[in-house]
């Protein structure tokens, strides 16, 4: 405990001790408390602040208070008791003040450490795999895929789904840390480039599109990509094999305020019991061999953008999912 008669000598103390909890009194020479407590609030934020007062100044009492300057005021004569326990929770208030002070320093050095992990799993992971399958394509164009038996299939089939997952992990990462951008959508655009991607390495699934946007959109492009791409990825991908029309519908309205896009595909359908479960972060049916990402993500980053999913599915049918975005502008 250290004391000081004044403020000046209480500023001296503080110039060369970690003080935890101050008292002061608020009638002291040459300044008040809530005076002193003020002036050192910018230069010593940590300290908790206690004052005793005998008189009964209202409002100084509350521009300390509405100023944050003071913990809890004190008035005299004091009760021993009352004075222990003040003093005891403001020590507790300054050790919770450093404890989440040092949690948020671990959170951000965590945080840049997984920024590096991810700038890792996007550029020192892809690169190399970009490489294998680019010796695959090669393989191709030679005539040498056959070759080796089912080997240049394998290595394939796993690149492809190494790759799929870094996709995955990105899309997830990028769909929490990206700040919303609003720009101008244009779906005529938009959906066929999607479509062009996802359908690169299955041309068997024909497409129809019909898109009605005779007003601007404005939104998140960015989410609203990853919402379409995972959507007509899984479209695609969930065909039936023994289906010899796959096929997958596209509507796109859009409103003064809002689009309406329906997707359906007649592919294998999803169970009624899987119906409420499948937006669920790694579920995965006997049939799904992806990430169990896609539409966990694709949930995500509606409830972003405040968008709006629902889903039907009958497995002789196939599934249509729709989904609303308001339109922010």
């Amino acid at each position: 405990m250290y004391t000081a008669i004044s403020a000046a000598d209480g500023l001296k103390i503080l110039e060369n001790v970690s003080v935890h909890v101050i008292l002061a009194d608020q009638k002291m020479p040459g300044t008040t408390g809530v005076e002193f407590f003020k002036s050192i609030t910018d230069t010593y934020p940590d300290p908790i602040r206690i004052l005793l007062t005998g008189y009964t100044d209202i409002e100084a009492l509350a521009d300390a208070i509405n100023h944050g300057d003071i913990y809890r005021y004190i008035t005299k004569p004091w009760n021993d008791l009352e004075l222990h326990n003040s003093i005891k929770n403001a020590y507790d208030a300054y050790r919770s003040k450093i404890d989440l002070r040092n949690k948020i320093a671990e959170l951000e050095k965590t945080n840049d450490e997984l920024n590096r992990f991810i700038y890792s799993i996007s550029h020192e992971l892809r690169a190399p795999l970009v490489s294998a399958m680019g010796i695959v394509n090669l393989v191709k164009m030679e005539g040498l895929y056959e070759s080796s038996g089912e080997y240049w299939s394998l290595i394939e089939t796993c690149s492809n789904k190494l790759d799929y997952y870094i996709q995955k992990t990105l899309q997830y990462y990028k769909n929490n840390k990206t700040i919303s951008e609003h720009t101008l959508v244009d779906f005529h655009k938009l959906l066929p480039e999607l479509i062009d991607l996802y359908s690169y390495a299955d041309k068997e699934t024909s497409f129809t599109v019909n898109i009605n946007q005779e007003v601007p959109f404005y939104g998140d492009a960015f989410r609203i990509e990853v919402i379409l791409g995972n959507l007509i990825s899984n479209a695609i991908k969930y065909q039936k094999e023994t289906e010899v029309n796959k096929k997958v519908n596209v509507h796109v309205e859009v409103r003064k305020d809002l689009v309406e896009i329906s997707i359906h595909d007649n592919g294998m359908g999803i169970l009624n019991e899987h119906l409420e479960k499948i937006f669920t972060q790694f579920f995965k049916s006997k049939v799904n061999h992806g990430s169990g990402l896609g539409l966990f993500i694709v949930k995500e980053a509606l409830n972003k953008i405040n968008g709006k999913i629902a889903v039907s599915s009958d497995p002789a049918e196939g599934t249509t999912f729709k989904i609303t975005i308001p339109n922010v502008k």
